[in-house]
């Protein structure tokens, strides 16, 4: 079993396999009590987000990590999964910008990633 920090960064690897954008992994700890960690990624097209999203299920599964609850599926421009310690949001471009999460969770430290960031579109800080 892996702990929360690891599996953030597996999240996050998986997403990137996918060619996801902008990840960032948020370190939630002692600023709330229903996570640890957020992953938050962004996609070009609804086909992708589902891949993305797709994509970290099965890499988690494999080390026995599962989705407790899973919003925003077909279609959606936001993806949310719960994984219990971890919150992972894939958004497309436009969410991201309207919710600004990395605006609202401001006080959480960044995460480095174990691997290079994927950055398409730009910084989305």
């Amino acid at each position: 079993m892996v702990n929360s920090l690891e599996a953030a960064q597996l999240m996050a690897e998986a997403a990137d396999e996918k060619k996801a954008f902008d990840i960032l992994i948020l370190d939630l700890r002692g600023l709330t009590y229903f996570a640890d960690y957020f992953v938050i990624c962004s996609g070009s097209n609804t086909p992708q987000l589902g891949a993305i999203a797709d994509q970290i299920t099965q890499v988690l599964a494999k080390q026995g990590v599962h989705t407790s609850h899973i919003e925003g599926q077909a279609g959606s421009t936001w993806i949310l999964m719960d994984f219990g310690d971890v919150v992972v949001h894939i958004f497309d471009e436009q969410a991201r910008i309207y919710y600004s999460l990395e605006k609202l969770w401001h006080d959480a430290a960044r995460v480095p990633r174990r691997t290079g960031s994927r950055s398409l579109k730009g910084a989305t800080s």
